[in-house]
C-alpha cells in the first residue's frame, strides 16, 4: 500500500468520520442479517435482501439528491448560520428548468445529447445560484439571522414554483433521464450516475474546505466572528459565498433528481431541509459553527437513508420513521457537545500541565 495512501487512510480512521463509518458499518450488518432472502425480478436468483447490489445502488441513488444538498448546508452551518429554503430552491430549480425545456422544441430529443444536458443543467444551478445569492445578501446586509431569512425565502421560493408552474407536474426530456439512469456497463436497474455524482461534489466540497484558503475563511467565521472581522477577512462576502454555494448545490440536486424522476413539480422536495440538516448535523457539522465536512455531510446523509430503509426491510411501523430520525439529530448533537467539552477539558487540563 503506498505511503500516502496508507496516511490518508489512517487519518480518516481517527477523524470525526470514524464513528459514523462504524455506526454505518454495524447498521449494514444488522440489515443483512435479519433482511432475510428475496428472489431478484431480472436474474429469478434468490438474493439477500439488503446486501446486494440493486438495494446498495438505490440507497445511495437516493442519498446523493440529500448529500448533495448536504455539502452545501455544511458549508453554512460551519459558519454558525442555517439554510432552510434548499428544498423550495429545489423545487424552483426543478420546475423553471422543465419549464424551459419545454419552451425550446430542439431540447425535446428523446436520444441524449451535450446540447440539452448543458442548457438545461446552466438554467438550473444558475437559479439555484442566484436564490443563494439573494439569501446571502440579505444575511449579510441586513444582519439578521439566517434562521429568519431562509424561513422566509423558503415560503418565497416555494410560492414562486407553485405560481409559475400552476400546480402541475412537468415531465423532463427522456435524453436527460437516460443520461441519470444510465447503467454505465452494470446490470439492468443499477443506476449509478447519481452516486458518482454524490462523490464528486464531496470530493470538491473536502478540497474546498480543507485545501484552499476560501475554506478555512469559513471554518474561521465560524470559530469566532469577531477574531474573523479583527485578522481583517470580510465576513459579508464569506456569507453571501457560503449561501451561493449551497443554492446552486440545490439547483445541482435538483437537476439530477428532476432528470432521474423524470419529472419536475413544486411539491418536490417538501421537508428536505430537514433531512438536509439532520444529515450534516449526524455528519459532524456543529449548529454553533466552526465544524463540519463535505465527507460528513455525504456519510450522515447516507445513514439517515439507511435507517428510512431499515425501517421497512425490518417491517417496523412507518409511522415511527420521523421519531427515529428526529432522535437520531438529538443523540448526534447531544454527542457533539460532550465532545466539545470533553476537548476544552483536554486543552484546559494540558494548559495547566505546560504551565507546570
Amino acid at each position: 500500500m503506498p505511503v500516502m495512501l496508507k496516511r490518508r487512510l489512517i487519518a480518516l480512521l481517527n477523524g470525526q468520520q470514524a464513528g459514523l463509518i462504524l455506526v454505518i458499518v454495524v447498521l449494514g450488518l444488522i440489515l443483512t442479517l435479519f433482511s432475510g432472502q428475496v428472489m431478484d425480478r431480472i436474474s429469478g436468483h434468490m438474493q439477500n435482501g439488503f446486501f446486494n447490489p440493486n438495494n446498495l445502488l438505490q440507497i445511495a441513488s437516493d442519498a446523493s439528491f440529500f448529500a448533495v444538498m448536504a455539502v452545501g448546508v455544511t458549508l453554512v452551518i460551519i459558519t454558525g448560520g442555517i439554510d432552510l429554503s434548499v428544498g423550495s430552491i429545489y423545487a424552483l430549480c426543478g420546475v423553471t428548468t422543465a419549464i424551459f425545456l419545454r419552451s425550446q422544441p430542439g431540447l425535446q430529443a428523446k436520444d441524449p445529447s451535450f446540447i440539452p444536458f448543458l442548457a438545461s443543467a446552466v438554467v438550473c444551478v444558475g437559479i439555484g445560484l442566484l436564490c443563494g445569492l439573494f439569501n446571502g445578501f440579505l444575511v449579510a446586509k441586513l444582519k439578521v439571522h439566517s434562521f429568519i431569512i431562509t424561513l422566509g425565502t423558503m415560503w418565497v421560493f416555494r410560492g414562486i414554483a407553485f405560481v409559475t408552474s400552476k400546480g402541475l407536474s412537468i415531465n423532463m426530456p427522456q435524453g436527460l433521464t437516460g443520461v441519470f439512469k444510465a447503467t454505465l456497463g452494470l446490470e439492468k436497474g443499477q443506476y449509478v450516475v447519481p452516486s458518482l455524482l454524490m462523490v464528486g461534489v464531496t470530493i470538491l466540497g473536502s478540497i474546498y474546505l480543507a485545501r484552499m484558503v476560501a475554506g478555512r475563511h469559513v471554518y474561521a467565521l465560524g470559530g469566532n466572528v469577531e477574531a474573523s472581522r479583527y485578522a481583517g477577512l470580510k465576513t459579508g462576502r464569506i456569507l453571501i459565498g457560503v449561501f451561493a454555494l449551497s443554492g446552486l448545490l440545490a439547483g445541482l440536486s435538483a437537476f439530477a433528481g428532476a432528470s432521474y424522476y423524470g419529472a419536475a413539480s413544486c411539491a418536490d422536495a417538501q421537508g428536505y431541509e430537514l433531512f438536509v440538516i439532520a444529515s450534516a448535523v449526524v455528519g459532524g457539522a456543529s449548529l454553533s459553527g466552526g465544524k463540519g465536512t463535505a465527507l460528513g455531510a455525504m456519510l450522515g446523509a447516507i445513514l439517515i437513508v439507511m435507517i428510512r430503509a431499515a425501517i421497512r426491510t425490518l417491517h417496523f411501523d412507518q409511522n415511527y420513521e420521523q421519531i427515529i430520525i428526529g432522535t437520531s439529530v438529538v443523540i448526534a448533537v447531544v454527542l457533539d457537545q460532550a465532545s466539545s467539552k470533553l476537548s476544552a477539558r483536554r486543552l484546559a487540563r494540558a494548559s495547566r500541565t505546560g504551565g507546570v
